[in-house]
């Protein structure tokens, strides 16, 4: 009976004036979803494909930025390439990606630009191609504990002339 009064009340107060104006907005306002993949559907498929957990929340919208700017098709493609990975079983490994690449060539080169942009931070092809990452490229993980980043310079000027500590 309480509900029923509540819906009542409501009704009439949305003929007078603007009609729940607190809530229109949440509606009216929101640009509706990509079709395809958004910037989450995005991090979860870059994680499935790399097996990293978790990505810098700042690279990755950064990677998504360039990736979708470069290709007008990519939040499709991601949205396609998510429905495909969970009908077909998983992680692409050689023998998936072919499929992959026989079956949907459109979508293998989407996990092959993915890739790309995580492990090397590049986006596009020559001669406009974009660096979205250098330090935390996935490259490096690997290697991290045992190599340094290779940079213009890895220590202090001269550092090459002093002598190594002895162990």
């Amino acid at each position: 009976m309480l509900g029923a009064c509540a819906t009542a009340a409501a009704l009439a107060f949305a003929s007078v004036g603007r009609p729940f104006s607190w809530i229109a907005p949440a509606f009216a306002d929101t640009p509706a979803a990509p079709a395809g993949g958004g910037l989450d559907t995005f991090l979860a498929l870059s994680q499935r494909l790399t097996g990293h957990a978790s990505f810098d929340p700042l690279l990755g919208k950064r990677v998504y930025a360039a990736l979708s700017k470069s290709d007008n098709q990519f939040t499709q493609n991601v949205g396609a390439l998510n429905t495909w990975l969970q009908a077909h079983g998983g992680v692409p490994s050689d023998s998936v990606t072919q499929t992959l690449q026989a079956e949907q060539p459109a979508l293998a080169k989407t996990v092959g630009v993915i890739m790309r942009a995580w492990y090397l931070g590049l986006v596009g092809d020559m001669p406009h191609v974009d660096v979205v990452a250098y330090e935390k490229a996935l490259m490096f993980d690997p290697v991290k504990d045992v190599l340094t980043i290779p940079s213009y310079c890895r220590d202090v000027p001269f550092y090459w002339k002093q002598k190594p500590l002895q162990s």
